[in-house]
C-alpha cells in the first residue's frame, strides 16, 4: 500500500496533527477554472480521460518529455488512447509531484491502490469508468459533497452572462456555494487591437450599454463588476508578469485606449501605463465592495510558438519568468494605500527566488485594522508542489504571520484536483509535527492544531467574505 493513512506523515505529532485537526476540515476552494456548466448541469464524465487528463498541462508536459507524441496529449487519438499513454509515463515521473497526486487521485476518487503503469492501465481504466458511469458521487456535485467543499469561486471573464452561477443558485437542494470570481486580463490587452476590440464589443453587449468613448469603456466594466459583486463574487484575479506602475493620467490612457480602438497596437511602455491605470481603477471598485484583489505574477507565457500556432494558449508551454518584480510592486500598493483604496490582497508568486521579495514587499502594507490584509499566496503552478509549498510556508512564517495564511487552492481545470488540499494539509501537519518532535515548536496541540484549522478552514471563511453560512 503507497497511499495510506499516514501518507507523507513522518512522526507521531504530525499524525496526530493531521488526523485530530486537518482531515476533517471542509474547503473554501477560492481560486479555480473549474466549468460552472459542469455543476449546474451535474455532469457524469463520459470516461476518465473527460475527467482526470482532459486540459490538464501538467500531464501533457510529462508526456511529451516521455517521448509521447502530441496526438496523445491535445491532438486527435482517442480518448482511451491518450489514457494509455500517460499510463505509460507515471512510472517516469518518480519524484515529480505527478507521481503523487496520480495515485492520491485513483485512491480518493476509485478505491485503487496500484501503481499506475502500462501493464494495468487497461485493467484501471475499465475498473474507473464502471465507477464513473454508476455511482452519483463520481458526478461533478457528488465530487464537490464527497470533498466537503461548502464554496468554490470559479474564474469568469466579465463579459460572462454567468447565467450558470444563476441556474446553481436557484437549486435549493444543492448547498455548495458556486460563485464567480472577475478576471478582467483583456481589459489590459491594448497591444493586440483586434482582440481587444472583439472584447470591448463582448463589454458593450454584455453591459448593455454603448463603449464608445474611455469613459464609456470604465463605466461598463464597473457595470459588470456590479452584476458580478450581485451574483456572490468576492474576489477578483489578475494574470500578469508583474504589477505594472508606470503611472499616467485619465487623458493619457483616453488616448492609449483610441488608438487600440483605431487599429493601432500600443508599445511595451504605452501597455504599462494602459496596464498600470486600469489595474489601479479595479483595485478601488474592489476596495469600494470590500473584494479580495488577487494577482498572479512571474509567469513567462508561449514560449513555443510552433506548439501556440498549432494548438492555441494554455497547453503547457508557459514557465518561469525572471522579470524584476519589488519596484513595481511597491509602487503600485503605494499608489493605493497613500489613497486609503488598497483592498484585501492576495499575491501568487511563481519565480522562488522572488518569494521573500513578495514576502517582505506585501508585509509594508499591512494596515492594522484587518488581520492579514496582505497574503502571500499558497504555492502556484510550478510550486504548488512538496518542496514549493515548503518554500512558501516558511518563507511567510519567517517574515510575516503564518497563522493569518488563507491556505490552499486547486487553480485547477480538474474535478479531481480536490485532493490537492489533502496533500498540502499533509504536509503542512508534516512540517509542525516535524518542529514538535525536535523541539522547536512547543507540545502543545490545543494551540497548534488550531493553527491548523484556521490555515486549513477558518481563515479563508473569515477573510474572503463570502456570502456563505
Amino acid at each position: 500500500m503507497f497511499i495510506d493513512d499516514d501518507f507523507l506523515l513522518q512522526n507521531e505529532s504530525s499524525k496526530r496533527l493531521y488526523h485530530d485537526h486537518a482531515a476533517d476540515q471542509p474547503i473554501i476552494d477560492y481560486h479555480n477554472h473549474l466549468s460552472p456548466a459542469d455543476i449546474a448541469t451535474n455532469r457524469r464524465f463520459d470516461n476518465l480521460f473527460d475527467m482526470w487528463i482532459d486540459h490538464d498541462h501538467y500531464k501533457w508536459r510529462a508526456m511529451r518529455a516521455n517521448g509521447i507524441p502530441e496526438s496523445h496529449c491535445t491532438g486527435d487519438a482517442s480518448p482511451k488512447e491518450k489514457f494509455l499513454a500517460f499510463a505509460k509515463t507515471v512510472p517516469h515521473t518518480l519524484r515529480n509531484p505527478i507521481f503523487h497526486w496520480t495515485h492520491l487521485e485513483l485512491k480518493r476518487f476509485f478505491g485503487i491502490d496500484e501503481l499506475l503503469n502500462e501493464d494495468n492501465a487497461e485493467s484501471v481504466w475499465d475498473r474507473c469508468n464502471e465507477q464513473i458511469a454508476g455511482r452519483d458521487e463520481l458526478r461533478t456535485r457528488g465530487i464537490l459533497e464527497k470533498f466537503k467543499v461548502t464554496a468554490l469561486c470559479t474564474t469568469d471573464d466579465p463579459t460572462d452572462a454567468l447565467e450558470h452561477h444563476e441556474a446553481i443558485a436557484r437549486d435549493s437542494k444543492f448547498e455548495v456555494g458556486v460563485f464567480p470570481a472577475f478576471r478582467p486580463d483583456w481589459s489590459l490587452f491594448v497591444h493586440l487591437p483586434a482582440e481587444f476590440q472583439d472584447w470591448v464589443k463582448k463589454l458593450a453587449a454584455s453591459s448593455g450599454q454603448p463603449v464608445g468613448s474611455f469613459q464609456e469603456f470604465l463605466d461598463a466594466i464597473r457595470n459588470r463588476h456590479d452584476f458580478f459583486h450581485s451574483m456572490g463574487a468576492r474576489l477578483s484575479d489578475h494574470g500578469c508578469q508583474y504589477i505594472p506602475s508606470s503611472f499616467c493620467d485619465a487623458s493619457e490612457a483616453e488616448s492609449i485606449f483610441d488608438a487600440a480602438m483605431s487599429g493601432q497596437a500600443a508599445d511595451k511602455s504605452q501597455h504599462d501605463a494602459f496596464s498600470t491605470f486600469m489595474l489601479l481603477y479595479l483595485a478601488e471598485l474592489d476596495y469600494e465592495k470590500e473584494w479580495t484583489n488577487q494577482f498572479h505574477v512571474g509567469v513567462f507565457r508561449n514560449n513555443n510558438t510552433r506548439l501556440f500556432e498549432q494548438v492555441g494558449r494554455d497547453l503547457g508551454c508557459d514557465s518561469i519568468g525572471d522579470l524584476p518584480q519589488a519596484g513595481t510592486m511597491g509602487r503600485f500598493f503605494d499608489a493605493l494605500d497613500r489613497k486609503d483604496r488598497l483592498p484585501r490582497t492576495i499575491v501568487y508568486n511563481l519565480n522562488p527566488g522572488d518569494n521573500y521579495l513578495v514576502s517582505t514587499m506585501i508585509g509594508n502594507f499591512q494596515d492594522g485594522r484587518i488581520a492579514g490584509k496582505m497574503q502571500f499566496g499558497s504555492g502556484w503552478w510550478y510550486l504548488d508542489q512538496m518542496e514549493g509549498m515548503l518554500w512558501q510556508l516558511n518563507t511567510l512564517s519567517n517574515t510575516g504571520l503564518l497563522s493569518r495564511f488563507v491556505g490552499m487552492l486547486t487553480d485547477s481545470r480538474s474535478f479531481m484536483s480536490f485532493t490537492r488540499h489533502e496533500y498540502f494539509r499533509r504536509i503542512l501537519c508534516n512540517l509542525l509535527g516535524s518542529e514538535i518532535e525536535s523541539g522547536l515548536l512547543p507540545s502543545d496541540f490545543g494551540m497548534i492544531g488550531g493553527l491548523v484549522e484556521r490555515i486549513c478552514y477558518g481563515n479563508a471563511k473569515e477573510f474572503l467574505r463570502l456570502p456563505v453560512s
